[in-house]
């Protein structure tokens, strides 16, 4: 009876083997009718081209299925490859006396005495690859955008202009060879418009928040492409919407501040002011406020030196009243 209790056990715990690596293999192959049919023609591609040179045709299905990856020894192994070299020159030599399929022809490789030229890229390679660099696009539209925001906003500074017209059109350069999302594009531009709205319309962080909101959203999926090295730092993302909100609300923080402060100038700053009359009189003299000498009519007598307040402005003339020595 042990004997077949123990045999019952091993029987349970093999079939419960048996299905969880049933369960896992349905995970593996579960998916929508489209995935599959994307997967089953990588299958059928890569199957072809490992059939066509003498590959392991076995192992580029599972490298497609299974994600399965091998180290160089086990790929040669194993017939993934033909080939492990060290350095270029000897990848050359391996190469040479090789036959090789060319469009249905056989060739022969003559691979010794050849000299090596390397080509490097030129300056303007160089450059529209920093251009078209994810992060460094992001960074030029969003430069763009303000400097012209700036120049609008304060016409005639030029600099602000032109350097935001060149550093958008650069930005856009990029976003053309680049996978861009143009809901995001529109959402980030939505968002600098909400921000830079709250500036002239303030609503209470209304435009203010929903800018930025609709700002981080717009750069999250600007990119559109799971390519690892395409997508915009988010890092990034976070750091340019937290200056560029904490950048809007400084200016209307700023501005409301300056609202609520008096008149420093013009006719409504000499209503109220204090002056001191020159001379003694009964209507109309003369009296010294703000540095300077002011035509002045009263409705009571001032004396000379007395104190007087502005009550308002008819033309070139002050209407004053005289102070007590209380007031």
């Amino acid at each position: 009876p042990e004997k077949e209790a123990s045999k019952k056990e091993t029987e349970e715990d093999q079939e419960a083997q048996e299905t969880k690596e049933q369960e896992k293999k349905e995970k593996k192959t579960s998916g929508s009718a489209m995935e599959k049919k994307m997967v089953n023609d990588a299958v059928a591609y890569i199957k072809g081209l490992a059939k066509m040179r003498g590959r392991n045709e076995e192992w580029a299905e599972r490298a497609v299925r299974e994600a399965e990856s091998l180290t160089a020894e086990e790929a040669h192994e194993q017939g993934v490859i033909e080939i492990i070299a060290t350095d270029l020159p000897d990848l050359l030599a391996q190469l040479n006396g090789r036959d090789v399929n060319v469009l249905g022809h056989s060739r022969v490789l003559d691979t010794d005495g050849l000299t090596l030229e390397i080509v490097e890229p030129d300056w303007r390679n160089r450059l529209l690859a920093i251009i078209a660099n994810p992060n460094v696009a992001y960074i030029l539209m969003l430069l763009g955008v303000y400097g012209l925001f700036f120049e609008l906003s304060n016409p005639g500074n030029i600099l602000p202009g032109v350097a935001g017209a060149i550093c958008l059109l650069l930005a856009l350069y990029a976003f053309q060879v680049l996978p861009v999302n143009y809901a995001g594009l529109a959402l980030v531009v939505i968002g600098i418009a909400f921000m830079i709205g709250e500036v002239f319309m303030p609503s209470f962080g209304a435009l203010g928040i929903g800018g930025a909101i609709a700002f981080l959203i717009g750069s999250l999926i600007l990119i559109d492409t799971d390519v690892e090295g395409y997508a915009v730092s988010k890092p990034l993302v976070v750091a340019l919407t937290v200056l560029s909100a904490a950048f809007f609300m400084t200016v209307v923080t700023m501005a409301i501040k300056q609202r609520k402060r008096g008149v420093v100038s013009g006719q409504e700053q000499m209503v109220g002011s204090i002056g001191e009359a020159e001379d003694a009189f009964e209507e109309t003299g003369r009296i010294h406020v703000h540095g300077e000498r002011w035509n002045a009519r009263t409705s009571h007598p001032v004396k000379r030196g007395q104190s007087v307040k502005v009550r308002a402005i008819d033309g070139l003339t002050l209407l004053i009243e005289p102070l007590d020595e209380g007031n």
